[in-house]
Parts: C-alpha cells; structure tokens; sequence
C-alpha cells in the first residue's frame, strides 16, 4: 500500500515539474521525508495527504488507488423514499383529500417513489 501511495504521490509531483525539495517547501515537510513517501519506505502521515489532495486538486480515493480518476470515486446517492413516513405525510398533504383524480394523482407519485428507491 505505502508503495503504491508513494509512486501515485511521485506521479503528482513529476507531473506538476516540481523538485522534491521545492514540493517539501510547499507543503513545509523535508525532502528528505517526501523522498521516503515517494519511496514507500515511510508512511505518510494524513495530514500531509490531505495537503498533498488539496495542492494537487485530486482525491485521497485517487492516492489511495482506489480510482484511477483523480477527481474520485463518484457516489450517487439514491435515498429511498418509497417507505419513508415523512415522504408519505407530504405527499398526502399535497392532495386534496376526497377527490377522485387527486387519489389517483397521490398513488402514482406513490408508486414512482417506489419505483425510484429500488
């Protein structure tokens, strides 16, 4: 893993035509020290990485070799509303109680928030 972590960090850096020393003043370390992180011989501590992802405006996921996309893993949150009580009380509230287009209007838009939290 610190191998990994330290060739993604060497990349960034060579990528960006910075010397190791001049990186270690940006980010007030050692070049010794980022010559160890970029060799896996040290870890890096999270601090640094979190400056390291700042400076070089990528994601700790990106580091981490987790993704090869440096902006990250991409998350789509998809809440499932279909059995939640709040959404239900809204969706009642926002239909005329007693008519008969407004019954089948609330169970459609029922039913599509069923459909969309699978």
């Amino acid at each position: 893993m610190m191998e990994l972590v330290g060739e993604r960090l060497r990349l960034l850096r060579e990528k960006a035509h910075l010397s190791q020393a001049k990186l270690a003043e940006l980010l007030s370390t050692r070049q010794s020290a980022v010559n160890r992180y970029e060799h896996g011989q040290s870890a890096v501590p999270f601090s640094l990485l979190r400056s390291y992802a700042d400076y070089f405006d990528v994601s700790l996921d990106y580091i981490f070799g987790r993704t090869d996309q440096p902006q990250g893993k991409i998350y789509e949150y998809k809440p499932n509303l279909s059995n939640s009580p709040e959404m239900q009380k809204f969706v009642e509230m926002c239909f005329e109680p007693g008519s008969a287009m407004n019954k089948k209007l609330k169970q459609a838009v029922l039913e599509m928030l069923k459909e969309g939290g699978q």
